[in-house]
């Protein structure tokens, strides 16, 4: 795991809030439409299907209910940006909770309903800035909420990519928050200032070790849209397929990306 000693980017407590509860409620508006034939389709995660996709979908979200569950810790230990390099080490237990929770929720559209009303009873309880148990570290629950809207954005993109004709909207503050996140965390895992990445609207970050551009064009330059970037981020696509398709483009030797891809699993 790389050092996420990075100052991270301010983001607003209450917009963060507003932008996981919208997406968490365009997924469950999609959720009522789908059958059992649609619910029972393979997804690109593995062995799991769209049921147990959106199962997951609720469980990342009551992560917030299960920390704050805990005691809280003495001190804050990790910062946001150690996140996205920590889902990894949780992987498997994941996957198993997922499946049983999958089997345990007959109603999907109920289950997500009651995790958005606990939700919200339970950040009207506690403030941003109560300490929460996670898999990074000791974090505040403002920090905390940041992670949600790229676990609930990322997986809405995996359920629009298993049921054909869906289209779940992506909030637009959700989404601009995780290609922030996602963008400052190869800041984090390549730093430097030799080659700049451009997410536009939402993100130019510098990295990559090498001579540090100052002024004009920049000898090294990778530009991709938001979602682009969050699938290469996560590993949902591939950084030589991305360019083939004109994805992403790529200029100067130190632009190429694919072996610091992905970040976070």
């Amino acid at each position: 795991m790389p050092p996420a000693r990075k100052r991270a980017r301010a983001y607003d407590p209450a917009k963060t809030r507003s932008a996981v509860f919208a997406q968490l409620g365009n997924v469950r508006e999609a959720v009522r439409g789908l059958g059992p034939e649609q619910l029972a389709l393979p997804t690109r995660l593995g062995e799991w299907t769209v049921r147990d996709l959106i199962a997951h979908i609720g469980m990342a979200v009551t992560a917030v209910h299960r920390s704050l569950d805990l005691p809280e810790p003495a001190k804050q230990d990790a910062v946001l940006l150690d996140w996205p390099f920590a889902t990894a080490a949780n992987s498997s237990a994941i996957a198993d909770f997922t499946r049983r929770l999958a089997e345990q929720q007959p109603d999907l559209d109920a289950y997500l309903a009651d995790v958005d009303r606990s939700l919200g009873e339970l950040l009207d309880e506690h403030p941003g800035t109560r300490l929460l148990d996670t898999s990074a570290g000791a974090l505040s629950l403002d920090d905390y909420l940041v992670t949600r809207t790229v676990e609930l954005v990322v997986h809405t993109d995996d359920l629009n990519a298993a049921v054909p004709g869906l289209e779940v909207p992506y909030d637009r503050q959700a989404l601009a928050a995780t290609t922030r996140l996602l963008a400052d965390a190869l800041a984090v895992k390549a730093p430097g200032g030799s080659t700049e990445v451009r997410i536009p609207p939402y993100a130019v970050v510098q990295c990559v070790e090498g001579p540090r551009h100052t002024r004009g064009t920049p000898p090294n330059v990778v530009e991709t849209d938001p979602l682009t970037w969050i699938r290469l981020a996560t590993g949902r696509l591939g950084w030589k397929d991305a360019i083939d398709a004109a994805k992403a483009s790529a200029s100067g030797e130190r632009a190429d990306l694919e072996t610091l891809l992905p970040l976070m699993s």
